[in-house]
């Protein structure tokens, strides 16, 4: 992958902007409400019957905001993502048998919350920029799978 200077600035301006105790639950919580077939993976976690039981699982906050902090790693490997979560994408296909199309999901889902977070300043080119690298990751993560 190709990165302009300006697609490296926003992708690190974004992380560095981020509150990620925030945008982690709420990414996590908003893509197990909008697609309720998600919360297969997440059994352990106790009550995730309803929106409110969701917002307010402390296993779910955590895992939200662990999975953002995950996302640090491609930033700061922005030249070889796909090395940097090789052994992620063998965990979530042969250990936790993840479909990958959930990695997409997630991703929406946190585009939509960093774009409430952010307000104005998620301009058609922050977003392009952050999509892009959310493709590289979501491929990245998908590796094993192919």
């Amino acid at each position: 992958v190709e990165w302009t200077n300006f697609e490296r600035a926003t992708i690190k301006d974004i992380f560095s902007k981020l509150e990620y105790d925030v945008v982690g639950p709420a990414t996590l919580a908003r893509c197990l409400v909008v697609y309720p077939w998600t919360q297969r993976y997440f059994g352990k976690f106790g009550n995730l019957y309803n929106a409110a039981a969701i917002a307010e699982n402390a296993m779910v906050s955590k895992h939200g905001t662990t999975i953002i902090h995950g996302l640090d790693q491609a930033v700061k490997n922005m030249d070889d993502i796909k090395n940097t979560y090789a052994e992620l994408s063998v965990l979530h296909c042969d250990k936790l048998h993840v479909d990958p199309d959930n990695f997409q999901l997630l991703a929406e889902c946190l585009t939509i919350v960093l774009a409430a977070q952010l307000g104005k300043e998620f301009t058609g080119e922050v977003q392009a920029a952050f999509q892009k690298f959310m493709a590289v990751v979501v491929s990245s993560l998908g590796k094993q799978y192919h």
